[in-house]
């Protein structure tokens, strides 16, 4: 298990937002922190703490009055921590190098793959020729629906028809480097994991893979760590005393150094 940080921009500010209360009308989002800070700020801290694979999510549309605020702040970011940060929202296979030539490690990538509620190849394949398999990052992020977990798009808001199975990771992981997982409607609540679909998560063996949602104490880390088997990479956001949670970043770091 390694810990990869978070920077989530909403409205040109730094945020930890409720996952599942995003809203593209009015740039709405129930917020639990807006830091005084701005995204340099935390990726200093993450560089200097040694940590990458972390990711900045642009939380407002592409076509958003914020959308160039959001994007000031995470060339800010990758300024301060080139090619140690990852990044995604409104990414697509015309913009997808300029953000790598920003400084970006990886390009995270939903709602252009996931159209119509399902997955288009040929949009895959674009982003593979624009950036290279090593380059992308798949955010499978998804919600619990009739006893599944359903891959939603359009900052978590819409459903797809796609369902997250091992086979979907297996066949998916063809086209990417990594996969960034969200369980949405823990994301930003600080009050449990989803235990199913870690479970899940652990029971596939492939390219790395980053759990986020509902950390909120050690004793979640521990039982992720369990029940991903090891295997599964976290995010931890709201709960870090960094933005405004109890559980401190430095003890964290070092208890994951650990496990």
């Amino acid at each position: 298990m390694k810990f990869r940080p978070c920077i989530d921009i909403h409205n040109g500010k730094v945020k930890q937002i409720v996952g599942g209360s995003l809203a593209d009308r009015n740039n709405q989002a129930e917020e639990n922190f807006v830091s005084r800070q701005d995204a340099a700020f935390y990726a200093g801290l993450y560089r200097d703490s040694g940590i990458q694979g972390g990711h900045i999510i642009l939380l407002n549309p592409a076509g958003s009055e914020y959308y160039e605020a959001d994007v000031e702040q995470a060339k800010l970011a990758l300024e301060a921590y080139p090619k140690g940060l990852q990044i995604g929202g409104g990414m697509n296979s015309d913009n997808a190098k300029e953000f790598l030539d920003m400084g970006a490690s990886h390009i995270i990538v939903t709602s252009y793959v996931f159209r119509d509620g399902r997955i288009h190849y040929d949009r895959l394949e674009d982003m593979v020729t624009a950036i290279g398999k090593e380059h992308l990052v798949l955010d499978l992020s998804c919600r619990k629906r009739d006893g599944n977990y359903y891959i939603v798009t359009d900052r978590w808001q819409k459903f797809t028809e796609e369902i997250v199975t091992v086979e979907l990771l297996e066949r998916l992981s063809g086209y990417c480097d990594e996969f960034l997982i969200h369980a949405v409607d823990a994301e930003g609540k600080a009050k449990g994991i989803e235990a199913p679909l870690a479970e899940l998560l652990g029971s596939w063996s492939g390219i790395p893979v980053t759990y986020a949602g509902g950390v909120g104490s050690f004793e979640d880390l521990k039982q992720l760590k369990e029940l991903g088997k090891n295997r599964l990479d976290v995010t931890i956001g709201s709960a870090l005393d960094i933005f405004g949670g109890s559980m401190v970043y430095e003890e964290v770091l070092e208890y994951i150094a650990k496990v």
